[in-house]
C-alpha cells in the first residue's frame, strides 16, 4: 500500500492505492461504492487478470483516503486522474462499482468496467421526499441538530465534507455521459439489486453504444461471488479492443 498527495482546488488529498503485478503493460484501475474501499474489490478481483496490473484506490474520504472538503464526482474522477499521472497509469481498463462507476465513465477509459453502478436518477418514493421537506422546514427553526434522523443510512456516520459531498453526489443523472462515451463498456448486475436496479443496467446498456449486460445472481455486491467470471469477460472485452 501506498499514499500519495494529490493538489486539487488547494487543498491537499492523501490518496491510498495498492499496486499488483507492477511489471505488466496493461492497467486496470479498480474503484469501489460509496461507504466501501480498496480492500473490498481487492479481495474479489485480486486473484484474477494477472496479466493486468491491477491498481486499487481509496477514493476521496473513504478507507485510507483523506477529503478536507466537500466534492462533486467530477472533482472525484479529477483527483484519481491526477494520482494516475502521478504513478504513469494508463486508461486501458477502469472498473467501477456504484458510486465507482460514475467515476470510471469520467474518466473515459478504452475499456469501462461498471458493476451495478449508479448515474441512472431514481425518483424518491414519495415517504422519503416528505421526510426530506420535514427537515428542510426543521432546518429553517434551528433543528439541524436533528439530521441523523432523516438523512440516508449511507451518510449517517459521514463527517460534514462527506456529507456534503454525498448530497452533491446521491442524485446526480449521467444519462447523457453515458450516451457520450465512445469506448467499450462491459455492465455486470446483480438480479436482485435494489440500490442500482436492473432498470437502470437496461437504460445505461441502452445509452451506451458499444454495450454488453451480464446478469449474476445475487444483490448491489454480486460481484463478490462473480468475481471469477467477471474476470475472463473483462479479459475477452478487452482482447476484442486489441482486434480493432
Amino acid at each position: 500500500m501506498a499514499i500519495k498527495s494529490i493538489q486539487h482546488k488547494q487543498h491537499t488529498f492523501d490518496i491510498s492505492y495498492e499496486i499488483l503485478n507492477p511489471d505488466a503493460q496493461v492497467d486496470l484501475i479498480v474503484l469501489h461504492g460509496w461507504g466501501s474501499n480498496k480492500a473490498i474489490m481487492k479481495a474479489a478481483f485480486a486473484p484474477y487478470m494477472d496479466s493486468f496490473r491491477h491498481i486499487y484506490i481509496d477514493l476521496p474520504g473513504f478507507g485510507k483516503s483523506t477529503c478536507p472538503t466537500a466534492l462533486t464526482t467530477v472533482d472525484v474522477a479529477r483527483i484519481v486522474e491526477l494520482l494516475m499521472i502521478h504513478i504513469n497509469a494508463s486508461k486501458d481498463i477502469i472498473v467501477g462499482h456504484s458510486f465507482g462507476g460514475k467515476v470510471a465513465l469520467l474518466l473515459e477509459p478504452k475499456v469501462l468496467v461498471l458493476l451495478s453502478s449508479a448515474g441512472i436518477y431514481i425518483p424518491k418514493p414519495l415517504k422519503i421526499q416528505a421526510k426530506i421537506m420535514l427537515f428542510k422546514t426543521l432546518k429553517v427553526f434551528g433543528f439541524s441538530k436533528l439530521r441523523s434522523l432523516f438523512v440516508a443510512d449511507d451518510a449517517k456516520e459521514l463527517s460534514e465534507h462527506m456529507y456534503q459531498t454525498f448530497k452533491n453526489v446521491v442524485d446526480e443523472d449521467f444519462s447523457r455521459e453515458f450516451a457520450q462515451y465512445d469506448g467499450k463498456a462491459l455492465l455486470c448486475w446483480g438480479k436482485e439489486d435494489t440500490a442500482t436496479p436492473l432498470s437502470s443496467a437496461e437504460k445505461i446498456d441502452e445509452l451506451i453504444k458499444d454495450s454488453r449486460l451480464e446478469l449474476y445472481e445475487g444483490d448491489h455486491f454480486s460481484f463478490s461471488k462473480n468475481a471469477e467470471d467477471i474476470s475472463s469477460k473483462i479479459e475477452e472485452t478487452f482482447l476484442q479492443t486489441l482486434a480493432h
